[in-house]
């Protein structure tokens, strides 16, 4: 069984997607239409991959036979989308961050759960070869008691970058780099040190002309008594540095770095194993760019839980998760207090208008 997949956005992060999928690269997977409303994106994309292009995804819907839609427009118009397409009964993956607002993504999953279909979000770096190591070996409780966990997102993105469209960095489409390029890792360290009690934040905008930050730091309570910390920027010059995660606890210590979560640089514990000695060599990757392999890894597990009837692992409710997270972050930085989850916003300015 071969799944049809059809995107509807043709921006930047499309390529990765389009490349994956209309390059046979994912098994029981092809790519069946593209849709944008730049005309000129959607045919550029549709005859690079030899399938039919579309300015409207409605039209598109219903001409094409296609069993997953991947909806890949601006973040603030995510919602949208998504509820405008769950009606037509096929299982739609969505790019990260879901959505804006915390009332957006509960929409979006009322909409899915009507329409009977399964909401996918994109978390890539959960498939990432030594991040799904690393997980193994808290679930089987390698670390014992979690002391502390940290990820830093130190990239470049110039002001070319954010200039190259209009919603790039504001409130009400995007958001600054907690939003965007740290959403990731944001998801990364929920997923690894378990539910958030509180945070505090601050943030600048550095360099960018943005309405959003470029620079943030926050501080968080996890609920399980460890502490944690999120360093990110998109004003490193003059290119990235790192995408980094590391976990301590008091009975061992991980970190994984390289530019993409990609490189295990630490991996010690009290109590070694004999695999142990394998791990630094093994559990490495070099991914050609920020993006790294795991969008291969997670189409194959969308293709997985469709066709087998899988749990998948990040639907709506787990994609709720970090963008609670991140507006609590937002909270903490426009009150200058500590922010209680859980929560519902009163002062972020994420998906304002």
């Amino acid at each position: 069984m071969t799944l049809k997949f059809a995107l509807v956005g043709c921006g930047r992060i499309s390529k990765r997607h389009a490349e994956l999928l209309g390059k046979n690269q994912i098994a029981g997977a092809e790519l069946a239409a593209v849709c944008d409303i730049v005309e000129e994106r959607a045919a550029s994309t549709a005859e690079h991959f030899n399938v039919p292009g579309f300015i409207d995804m409605h039209r598109m819907m219903r001409e094409i036979d296609i069993d997953v839609v991947v909806v890949l427009t601006e973040s603030g118009h995510h919602a949208r989308h998504v509820k405008e397409l769950a009606p037509y009964g096929k299982h739609i993956v969505v790019e990260k961050p879901m959505a804006l607002t915390l009332d957006d993504a509960d929409d979006m999953i009322k909409a899915c759960d009507r329409a009977r279909i399964k909401l996918f979000v994109v978390k890539q770096n959960r498939f990432n070869v030594p991040v799904m190591k690393l997980r193994e070996s808290l679930e089987r409780g390698r670390f014992g008691k979690l002391v502390m966990g940290t990820v830093r997102v130190r990239w470049c993105r110039p002001q070319s970058y954010y200039d190259q469209d209009a919603w790039r960095g504001t409130w009400a489409l995007d958001g600054g780099v907690l939003t965007n390029q740290a959403s990731h890792h944001v998801d990364l360290l929920e997923w690894m040190m378990g539910e958030v009690d509180s945070v505090v934040a601050m943030s600048s905008t550095a360099l960018a002309h943005i309405e959003a930050e470029d620079t943030a730091v926050v501080i968080l309570h996890f609920r399980n008594g460890a502490l944690g910390c999120i360093e990110a920027t998109t004003a490193v010059r003059p290119k990235d540095l790192e995408g980094s995660i590391s976990i301590l606890g008091e009975k061992g210590a991980v970190e994984i770095g390289g530019f993409a979560v990609n490189e295990m640089k630490v991996w010690n514990f009290v109590e070694p194993e004999p695999e142990d000695d394998e791990v630094m060599e093994k559990y490495s990757v070099n991914p050609p760019n920020v993006y790294g392999f795991g969008h291969q890894a997670y189409y194959g597990h969308v293709v997985d839980c469709i066709v087998n009837q899988k749990r998948h692992m990040v639907d709506g409710l787990e994609g709720r998760k970090s963008l609670e997270l991140i507006n609590a972050i937002y909270e903490s930085i426009e009150t200058g207090r500590e922010v209680k989850l859980h929560f519902r916003p009163k002062y972020s300015k994420l998906g304002a208008s």
